[in-house]
């Protein structure tokens, strides 16, 4: 890509990173992860052990399991709405009366609905290690803290895909909302019970089962997440023997980043090529 190119697309993110700011949708979602550290600090820094780990691991494993469930809704609601709000209001018959293209603007728009969510969380945690480490003299377990991060990174990536392929495809704002909620509530606990309702009625065998359940972004995250904290998953029982001895924590952990990831590409492709040949309004 030219120089030129970067810039516009420069330009068009700093104007939707105003629009960002204005909203308040940073500052929440900022307070949002600190509230929910907070919650978890007065729980997890006490010298009570859980899977094997006390102090500010157990905080961390707290915090991941709730983020894995909170960082889905926030990504699709960020995404979810920009293009088809953009679209309404005419912001996209004024950006490209100028020389800026559909292609630069969907890029730069992708980016900064993704790093404003992401930011925030790449400084929460690592300040919570240091944290722990100066008040209360513990060990910091930066390779979970890493692992964690990345699992967010990419579970965040996986439904801001999602969000800007719903917002692309459903110009009504009102019925993108309906389907962003639709996709939430499915991923994070529909396929629970679907699952479950297979399991009860056709006896499906453990194979079956990993397979169907890893195609749930939130699935992956989950056992990536419990792989790393603790490699035996023992907290899973059978199943969780299983997947250790057949699977190993390393490639759960390894699936369980780079199918959100691939899942998130996918829907951004999708939404990116259809964008740049779609009509306007």
């Amino acid at each position: 890509m030219k120089v030129g190119g970067f810039k516009r697309m420069a330009a068009v993110a700093r104007l939707d990173l105003v629009e960002v700011f204005q909203s308040r949708w940073l500052v929440f979602h900022s307070v949002l992860y600190a509230l929910l550290a907070a919650l978890f600090l007065f729980a997890g820094l006490r010298e009570s052990s859980v899977l094997g780990y006390t102090g500010m691991s157990r905080l961390l494993l707290s915090l991941c399991h709730a983020l894995i469930l909170v960082l889905p809704l926030l990504a699709l609601t960020a995404s979810g709405l920009v293009v088809n709000r953009h679209r309404e209001d005419g912001t996209l018959e004024l950006l490209f009366s100028l020389p800026v293209s559909r292609g630069e603007y969907f890029v730069a728009v992708s980016a900064v609905r993704y790093l404003v969510l992401l930011v925030p969380l790449l400084v929460l945690m690592p300040l919570l290690g240091l944290a722990d480490r100066l008040l209360f003299g513990h060990v910091v377990p930066w390779v979970f803290i890493g692992r964690s991060l990345t699992i967010s990174a990419t579970l965040l990536w996986s439904f801001a895909g999602l969000g800007l392929a719903i917002s692309t495809f459903v110009r009504n704002r009102t019925k993108a909302l309906m389907y962003l909620l639709i996709t939430w509530i499915v991923c994070v606990g529909g396929l629970d019970f679907a699952l479950m309702g297979l399991m009860l009625q056709w006896r499906l065998n453990a194979e079956t089962v990993f397979v169907l359940s890893g195609l749930n972004p939130v699935q992956s995250s989950r056992l990536a997440l419990l792989s790393s904290a603790e490699p035996s998953l023992a907290i899973l029982g059978p199943v969780g023997f299983y997947l250790a001895n057949r699977v190993g924590h390393s490639w759960l952990f390894l699936l369980g980043t780079l199918q959100p990831a691939l899942i998130g590409w996918a829907s951004w492709y999708v939404a990116w090529r259809h964008f740049r040949r779609g009509d306007l309004v």
